[in-house]
């Protein structure tokens, strides 16, 4: 099973979009609220989350990812409970994943540490330790980023391709026509 985090302020395209590929490449996604399970994302959009993060076990989980969104990503990095999934999900071998602002939270707790990644331009500066690209989708090892909303596609499709393999990501690809 896939989690992921919302808090409020979260950028809607980069959570709905990847939720999306992923549910149509058959991972199970629970949308994991910090709070009330209703969210106001950005732009005066409402989320009905599909449980709290109090609700997750990370035992059960095989990839956590965070979507960005300045609020959304404050509201992930006040939250010890989630920062510790985070935590959890990556020490028991699962991926980690973040898009535009969500990366500089992997690099607070140290994950980024020698390892390539992207984020949303302006915030290479809290990505301590990254090595920084200049790509929409960064995949080094168990950890993906994603640089913004205009590449939420490319990410879903990048974290498709890391669960079930090049071939299912393709298939939703052609599903959605996809056009790169």
């Amino acid at each position: 099973m896939v989690a992921m985090i919302l808090g409020t302020g979260f950028e809607p395209l980069e959570a709905v979009a990847p939720c999306d590929i992923l549910r149509r490449g058959g991972v199970e996604v629970k949308l994991a609220a910090i709070g009330d399970p209703l969210v106001e994302a950005g732009h005066g959009v409402r989320v009905q989350a599909d449980c709290t993060l109090a609700e997750l076990d990370a035992a059960n989980l095989e990839m956590v990812i965070l979507p960005g969104g300045l609020g959304g990503v404050q509201a992930i990095g006040a939250s010890a409970a989630a920062l510790a999934l985070v935590r959890e999900v990556y020490h028991a071998g699962g991926y980690v994943a973040a898009i535009c602002a969500g990366p500089t939270v992997l690099a607070k707790l140290g994950l980024l540490e020698g390892k390539q990644a992207t984020c949303y331009p302006g915030c290479e500066g809290q990505m301590a330790g990254a090595l920084m690209q200049n790509a929409a989708v960064v995949r080094d090892g168990r950890i993906i980023t994603g640089r913004a909303a205009g590449a939420a596609a490319d990410f879903g499709l990048a974290l498709l391709a890391a669960l079930k393999g090049e071939q299912e990501a393709k298939r939703v690809a052609d599903e959605i026509v996809y056009v790169c």
